[in-house]
């Protein structure tokens, strides 16, 4: 009888700080320094081969093979000691791609995966930029979106199951702005039955990496706009995808060779600081904004409250329940007033901005009708629930006495 212990395995908030970082490159740093540098020296003729034929995919590192560099369009050391050091924020991955923006790295996964005449199934509503990349980009190039609207599990499964073609399945979920979500695990059950084997991808920028885990729901690629709660302090941009299949991610990292799409020395460096207090800010974000949503959703300026812990229909109950560990820092609400009640609203706010984005330790505020889904028609909008008096908010790390106290007096404005 074998009498040896497993290994200890470390959970995700120490791994984050101990691992993909040798102190001894870095002349004893701490923490990783910044790598400053367009291209790097080879250790040897061979070694220079070898990165070449590896970077172009004719060989496979072996397990444990320091592989030299060879330009930072390519990889460099910040943006290998990021993606190592991520992984472990997302159950299930095995390894990460870092982008200079979450619109880089979806646009990468379409431009790694799709061809002219393929297909793929996208819920709707979707963030503006996503739904540009859909319309104006996509689908002139011959690649064609079938949109299905976000928690219909039923018409989901019907509508990968009867496409044609199909290589990708890209969920939103909750769905921005309205919070409404979608079944990850049974888009992921219908699509590996599916003769095309599309690939399954997650944006869950809303409630990841600490409150939803789309691979452990058998999703392929859990896509993130790092820019929102994964740096948190509204100064830089980035994204990320994780998968669970490293050979997805050597794909990914072949098309950013070439788009030249990855996220620079000094991004990766100060995003990689920010991982180990994503667990403590989006929680602080999530009893926040859990306050301040049930309690708007009883003032009578207020028709609807948009909010995990809120929903009513019994399928959104079902799905909140099975894939979301807590409700997260993102609501919306319905204005009785329409776009004047709105605008009144956001004029009146004295603590929260008026800005797009969202994540970030300061709380902001939107009117995404005529922001951030204003290229949406406006048959688009109102049949995905993102009408003129719809208000999104993005809760920071306030004390939420004072947050909702700036509320009520921006709602008590409106009409004066």
């Amino acid at each position: 009888m074998d009498s040896k212990k497993p290994p200890y395995v470390v959970r995700p908030t120490t791994a984050v700080l101990t691992r993909g970082f040798d102190p001894s490159l870095s002349v004893g740093s701490a923490r990783p320094a910044v790598f400053r540098s367009s291209t790097y020296v080879f250790s040897s003729p061979e070694s220079a081969e070898r990165s070449f034929a590896i970077a172009l995919g004719r060989a496979q590192p072996r397990p444990d093979e320091n592989v030299d560099l060879i330009y930072a369009r390519i990889s460099h050391p910040n943006a290998e000691i990021l993606e190592d050091q991520i992984v472990p924020l997302e159950p299930g991955a095995r390894d990460a791609a870092v982008f200079n923006s979450g619109m880089a790295a979806i646009s990468t996964i379409f431009f790694t995966v799709c061809r002219p005449g393929n297909t793929f199934v996208y819920t709707t509503p979707l963030y503006g930029g996503t739904y540009h990349l859909i319309h104006q980009i996509l689908e002139p190039f011959g690649i064609h979106g079938i949109p299905v609207r976000a928690g219909d599990t039923g018409m989901m499964r019907k509508t990968i199951a009867s496409a044609r073609n199909l290589r990708v399945v890209f969920i939103e979920t909750p769905a921005n702005p309205i919070l409404t979500m979608t079944d990850i695990a049974a888009a992921t059950a219908e699509a590996k039955q599916h003769p095309d084997s599309p690939l399954v991808a997650v944006d869950n920028t809303f409630l990841g990496p600490t409150f939803q885990h789309p691979l452990e729901c058998d999703a392929d690629l859990a896509v993130y706009s790092a820019t929102k709660f994964l740096s948190g302090f509204s100064d830089l941009i980035g994204g990320v995808i994780l998968a669970r299949d490293p050979s997805l991610i050597a794909e990914l990292h072949g098309t950013r060779a070439i788009l030249g799409n990855i996220l620079q020395a000094d991004e990766c460096w100060l995003l990689d600081g920010r991982l180990p207090t994503v667990t403590l800010r989006m929680n602080r974000q999530s009893k926040n904004a859990q306050r301040i949503a049930e309690d708007l959703a009883r003032h009578e300026k207020i028709s609807k409250v948009h909010y995990p812990t809120l929903f009513e229909d019994p399928e959104q109950v079902r799905i909140r329940d099975a894939q979301c560990r807590f409700p997260g820092a993102i609501l919306s609400f319905e204005l009785k007033g329409g776009k004047r009640a709105a605008f009144d609203f956001l004029r009146n706010l004295q603590i929260a901005r008026c800005a797009v984005s969202l994540g970030g330790v300061e709380t902001l505020v939107c009117h995404p009708a005529t922001t951030t889904h204003s290229e949406m028609s406006e048959e688009d909008r109102l049949n995905s629930g993102v009408t003129d008096s719809l208000v999104r908010v993005s809760v920071g790390i306030e004390d939420w006495r004072d947050l909702l106290h700036d509320f009520r007096q921006a709602l008590d404005a409106i009409g004066e």
